[in-house]
């Protein structure tokens, strides 16, 4: 793919249709064998393949007697089931993943002998996304981190880009690790609160650990509330060094660029989501890959110079908690992500995955980021007991899809039976197998570096000493309604906080980012604006790539709700369909019941469709209160609607809409948080009954405008409908319904 097809400093809106799949290399290293599945024929058997009669009933002294001891598949059956569990993972425990392919676009060829990074290699992959501080059975949609973990499977072996979607870490040096995980977590004495940053602890640390100010704002814009792990970036966090093949090196920043956008949930929408449908992002993410819109990201780098400073443009390239503006260093692409299949067993592959820094490919290499160093110890150390031994490797999800032949013998869970007297090297009883590779180009060199300084010492560089400057940069590249939401997510975090002392001293971190920002937070509290300690760092230019609002973007996969009533003709309907399937979204049909409609499957009913759930919404008729539509059964329904929304009857008395209460709802959800609305046929009798109309015309009180600019459409019929909202999708959301707060 051409360098000047992209954009380098941003990732490309593209609203073509997807290329075509890529297939990766079908050529498997010898010795590279797919494990075989455990269900192997129709028969029921115990573990050691004996087939049985009977799973049901217990071996018994007669009907009523005792169980006996000798039922060994009794016992085989409890004993398994009762060591089912292993130890979730301390973090990232709550994740979702796919597996997919990289397409190399050789790029990066002159940058690293990586073979993956060759013109036109293919290398299948397997990407987990993740919360960091919820348990596993916590609810996706939390205000939190993302892991993104990917594994390239590669020619030379497991590759691993351990990234976040969050470009900063909360901490300089991974000695402070099992500090700002402990003070993240649920409080010790109640395991209160779950996957939440607002308490006490976290924000304890944080306004003592000042270093941590950087991905505390970040955690609290709309980058912690993601709308899909489809619309979400990636970041290395950390500073990597590359080697070409004449052992020239450079500097690098990793970065995945989502091509449908960056986008999120609104606050509110998070909430709900998180106890509507806990499972959110990974039934999106499943549920996208199933309908055939397979996600795509581009890897892209930042190239630094490899000085012996290890500086940029005077910031440390070894300190987690800074980033390198696009404006100083483009992101220059180098290959394409794509997901295009799901896995076949959660705990098999997601679960039991294996990733870590460390795994490196040639041409790949760490550098002395003191963060990174330690999760080199700490990505594989936990793995031993999380997966029972030193062997994790030999799981099927975690095997290279390259040759393996190392000296490493024995442990719980071995699966190879190694061959062979003389597990060391050199030896001379075995030929010498297997042998160092020398001066194989393809194999892993260490790069020579020299080491900074001569004293050992626990102390921090001077050009770590900047824990502010940053946070300003992000705050000052935010747009007005992008700020009010990092406001109000730090008024909602420290207002749960019972220390008064906390919250003083956190607004006082915030006097030292922007006197705005603290100001307004101040306000929230209650608490006085104190003048900061510091002067806050001299203006910078804002970075546009910091920000997630402007531009428009594919649409690929996004969710419509089509809400349908018996009347609505069938010809018509499926035209609609069609079209909004050709546009690339997904319809989701809602009716008054289950069923059929027009030989499609309900997907929800007026009882189960909820607003958050949708990207947008097409009303192809006005449905009269289904037969379930009472107060007993559903509380949005069956009371008459006032306020905005209300029908005023001759005598201006507020009655209820002969439409079915819960459509009535979505319609009002989708426009509170900014959801584009379009209907036909009788579908203008709902956005009337909404009180919807009655807000256009207080946007537009002339009656010059026209709907279409709040994100309102009533179409001549389904076709343009649909158009429309693709139109109006490709921005995220109708931003012109939101109005900035005065600063």
């Amino acid at each position: 793919m051409a360098d000047d097809a992209h954009d380098s400093s941003s990732p490309t809106p593209r609203d073509a249709a997807p290329p075509a799949a890529a297939q990766p290399d079908q050529a498997q290293p010898a010795g590279y064998r797919v494990p075989p599945l455990s269900q192997e024929g129709r028969t029921l058997t115990t573990s050691q393949g004996l087939r049985l009669r009977d799973t049901d009933h217990s071996l018994r002294a007669g009907a009523r007697g005792p169980s006996l001891l000798q039922d060994h598949h009794l016992r085989e059956k409890i004993t398994h089931f009762d060591h089912e569990r292993i130890p979730e993972r301390v973090v990232h425990a709550r994740g979702a993943a796919a597996h997919g392919h990289f397409e190399s676009y050789g790029t990066a060829a002159s940058r690293t002998v990586a073979d993956f990074l060759a013109p036109g290699r293919v290398t299948e992959v397997f990407t987990r996304f993740s919360t960091v501080v919820g348990s596993r059975g916590s609810a996706d949609t939390v205000r939190d981190t993302r892991g993104f973990a990917t594994r390239f499977y590669t020619r030379e072996g497991n590759y691993d880009l351990v990234a976040n979607n969050i470009p900063v870490f909360f901490i300089q040096d991974g000695i402070k690790f099992p500090d700002i995980i402990h003070a993240a977590k649920p409080h010790p004495d109640r395991e209160i609160p779950q996957a939440q940053s607002a308490h006490d602890t976290f924000w304890d640390f944080v306004s003592l650990h000042t270093e941590a100010q950087h991905h505390a704002i970040w955690q609290m814009s709309d980058r912690a509330v993601p709308r899909s792990y489809r619309m979400m970036e990636g970041f290395g966090i950390h500073t990597f060094r590359l080697t070409d093949a004449e052992g020239g090196t450079c500097l690098v920043k990793l970065h995945w660029k989502p091509l449908l956008g960056v986008h999120s949930l609104t606050w509110e929408e998070a909430q709900m989501l998180g106890g509507a449908d806990p499972d959110f992002h990974r039934r999106d993410l499943a549920d996208a890959i199933d309908a055939g819109h397979f996600p795509r990201w581009e890897l892209g780098m930042q190239v630094l110079p490899d000085s012996a400073e290890e500086m940029f443009e005077g910031i440390d390239l070894l300190d987690p908690t800074k980033l390198i503006p696009e404006e100083l260093a483009p992101v220059q692409p180098v290959g394409l992500l794509t997901l295009d299949r799901n896995p076949t067993n959660y705990f098999a592959e997601t679960e039991q995955v294996a990733f870590h820094p460390g795994n490196l490919a040639p041409g790949i290499d760490v550098t002395d980021d003191p963060l990174l160093q330690a999760r080199l110890f700490s990505y594989i150390d936990t793995q031993i007991t999380r997966l029972g031994g030193p062997n994790f490797s030999q799981l099927p999800i975690n095997r290279p899809h390259a040759p393996v032949d190392d000296m490493l013998r024995d442990g719980f869970g071995q699966q190879a039976v190694h061959e062979g007297i003389a597990p060391y090297s050199p030896n001379s009883l075995d030929g010498g197998c297997p042998m160092t590779a020398g001066a194989d180009p393809s194999a892993f060199l260490d790069v020579p570096a020299p080491v900074a300084g001569s004293v050992r010492e626990r102390r921090a560089p001077a050009s770590f000493e900047d824990h502010f400057s940053q946070a300003r940069l992000f705050w000052r590249s935010l747009t007005a309604l992008e700020r009010d939401h990092v406001v109000a997510a730090y008024s909602f975090e420290l207002g749960r906080c019972r220390e008064v002392a906390v919250r003083e001293r956190q607004v006082q971190c915030l006097a030292r980012i922007d006197a705005e920002l603290c100001r307004r937070v101040a306000a929230a509290l209650g608490l006085p604006a104190p003048e900061a300690e510091e002067p806050p760092a001299e203006d910078m230019p804002p970075s546009a790539a910091l920000s997630q609002l402007g531009g428009r973007w594919p649409v690929d996969g996004r969710v419509v709700g089509v809400v349908v009533d018996p009347d609505v003709l069938p010809r018509d309907l499926e035209a609609t369909l069609a079209e909004l399937e050709t546009a690339r979204l997904r319809p989701l049909i809602i009716a008054p019941q289950g069923g059929e409609v027009v030989g499609r499957p309900v997907d929800r009913t007026f009882a189960t469709a909820q607003t958050f759930e949708l990207d947008g919404i097409l009303l192809a008729g006005a449905p009269a209160a289904a037969v379930d539509a009472r107060p007993t059964v559903d509380a949005r329904a069956g009371t008459p609607v006032t306020g905005a929304a209300a029908v005023v009857d001759g005598a201006g008395r507020a009655v209820a809409s002969a439409v079915d209460p819960r459509v009535i709802a979505l319609v009002q959800g989708c426009w509170r948080h900014a959801k584009p609305i379009a209907a036909w046929q009788d579908g203008e009798q709902v956005v009337e009954d909404s009180g919807v109309a009655g807000r256009l015309a207080g946007l537009d009180p002339s009656g010059a405008g026209s709907g279409a600019a709040a994100g309102v459409v009533i179409a001549a019929d389904g076709l343009a409908a649909a158009e429309a909202l693709r139109d109006l999708l490709a921005e995220h959301r109708v931003w012109t319904r939101f109005e900035p707060a005065a600063s």
